[in-house]
């Protein structure tokens, strides 16, 4: 299972368990369980504090399944499937939180965890594919580590199809907290407590409150928003970050190409560097918090106020709120979200494995989307509004050598059609003839670009036809002292490079406005 550099590897890192943990396996007569067993035997042979016990015995009713737990402690940590690919990382800091090396998780949240009482049972539904999905496996296995009321179990959704189906699962992660629908989606560690905890907003607006103003206080945690706070901060100037999550559309994307000297490199890593750089700083770093109004006040300060009551003020406002994904926006698609209309193909695209799907918008990562499924999927259909796609001629040219991918231009897409459980098909009227069509399929990826996340400033700043802040040269808004970068501004080309380089002018252009007030 483990290859010599992977195993070297490893094995320096199971040096740092603090005491002897125990991995029990139940296998079968499956493929999978076989690999499993290896992998869990050549674990444990790498370091002397790692038992190995196995059984036929299904552990809460699954197998292959592969527990972890702290020697003499009940297993609260599960892995139904072999962790590999993006869940290999899951699986090691799984090891080394039972061994008890201490996290590197926020020590706040950390305390957060350990204070909850309920009895709380993680299930998350993966694909191996899936680059969000590590960060959910790894926020509620953290919490089981820390808190013996919880339990957390990875189930690959390819080793239980079964479960998948009686679930209704057609998008990862899929999180059940005891039995239940709980989540779809990557979340992290804040998000998940602050569901989980009744207290959550009254205890985050108390630890905000009475803060004082900052010189510089940056909204978003992106690639603008870390670069704006970086250069602020270098100033020697008070400055503080309030994010809902760090990194934000960055932590969704896979693989980043043309991010200069660095000739590939994928968003998750990308947004850890990044936030271990704004960390090297003292910059006052405040995560799942979500910002819903500005305001100036009768000093001349800049007031934000956030969704949990709390309000903080600053001399000067960066916001880096960047964008999200659009939407459709006809009849169906709400009602069949995670249920077939997806986003993220790299995600979700195992769970349509020898099925007919669609990918919304002609674009590049349309094209890009069609030809990643061509791979899985049974067939591809591209609907595309406009009478030319906009992706780079070599893309088109490879999606258009593909057997199963068909190339449908001039289609507005009119509904999403389901049985009231999942997606079946979806209706397209051809803009060139009026006539409608009907494709019967099982998934829809909606690629058609970005909607800024500017919508609490609609009657606050000045803003384009397309909710963009509108910015000068300096990153000046129309409210003196606030700038703004990024995807959520009027920069014409939303690429991570662009948006760095827009903090960071947002950030000077902020200290240049503290210096001369």
């Amino acid at each position: 299972m483990l290859d010599a550099n992977m195993k070297q590897q490893l094995g320096t890192y199971l040096n740092n368990l603090r005491n002897p943990i125990e991995l029990k396996v139940s296998v079968n007569d499956s493929p999978k369980s076989k690999e499993l067993e290896e992998l869990a035997q050549e674990i444990a042979q790498l370091n002397d504090k790692i038992s190995l016990t196995t059984t036929r015995d299904a552990i809460d009713g699954r197998s292959p399944v592969m527990t972890i737990a702290k020697a003499g402690n009940d297993a609260r940590v599960a892995f139904a499937g072999v962790p590999m690919g993006h869940e290999f990382t899951s699986l090691v800091l799984a090891l080394l939180q039972a061994g008890s090396h201490p996290s590197k998780e926020d020590a706040a949240l950390q305390e957060q965890a350990k204070s909850l009482t309920r009895a709380l049972n993680f299930e998350v539904y993966v694909s191996l594919s899936c680059h969000n999905c590590p960060d959910v496996v790894q926020a509620v296995n953290l919490m089981a580590a820390l808190n013996p009321n919880i339990k957390a179990t990875m189930i690959d959704g390819g080793v239980f199809p079964d479960e998948v189906k009686a679930r209704n699962i057609m998008a990862v992660p899929a999180v059940f907290l005891n039995g239940e629908p709980f989540a779809n989606g990557k979340m992290t560690l804040a998000e998940i407590l602050n569901k989980v905890d009744d207290d959550a907003d009254a205890k985050a607006a108390a630890a905000l409150a009475g803060k004082d103003p900052f010189d510089v206080l940056v909204v978003g945690g992106g690639p603008a928003g870390a670069s704006a706070a970086i250069y602020a901060a270098r100033k020697g100037i008070r400055t503080g970050i309030v994010a809902e999550r760090f990194g934000g559309q960055v932590s969704d994307t896979v693989g980043i190409e043309n991010f200069i000297s660095v000739k590939y490199t994928e968003g998750p890593k990308l947004v850890a560097h990044l936030e271990e750089h704004v960390k090297e700083y003292d910059v006052d770093v405040m995560k799942a918090q979500k910002a819903v109004a500005l305001r100036k006040t009768d000093a001349g300060l800049t007031e934000v106020e956030l969704a949990n009551g709390a309000v903080l003020a600053s001399k000067s406002v960066i916001l880096a709120t960047g964008a999200r994904w659009r939407e459709m926006n006809v009849p169906g698609e709400q009602e069949y979200k995670a249920k077939g209309v997806c986003f993220c193909p790299h995600c979700d695209g195992p769970l349509f494995k020898g099925k007919k799907v669609a990918v919304i918008g002609g674009g590049n990562s349309g094209i890009e989307a069609a030809i990643d499924l061509a791979g899985i999927v049974e067939h591809v259909t591209v609907l595309e509004f406009s009478d030319t796609l906009r992706a780079d001629v070599v893309l088109v040219k490879k999606a258009e050598s593909l057997q199963n991918v068909n190339i449908i231009k001039m289609a507005m897409t009119t509904e999403v059609l389901g049985d009231g459980e999942r997606v079946v098909g979806i209706k397209y009227k051809d803009r060139r003839t009026d006539e409608t069509h009907v494709i019967e399929l099982a998934g829809i990826f909606v690629q058609i670009g970005l909607v800024p996340n500017s919508e609490f400033l609609r009657d606050t700043l000045a803003l384009t036809d397309r909710g963009e802040i509108v910015i000068d040269a300096h990153g000046a808004t129309s409210m003196p002292g606030v700038f703004a970068a990024g995807d959520v501004t009027n920069t014409p080309y939303k690429q991570i490079i662009i948006s760095m380089g827009s903090g960071a002018t947002a950030a000077l252009g902020a200290f240049d406005y503290l210096i001369r007030r």
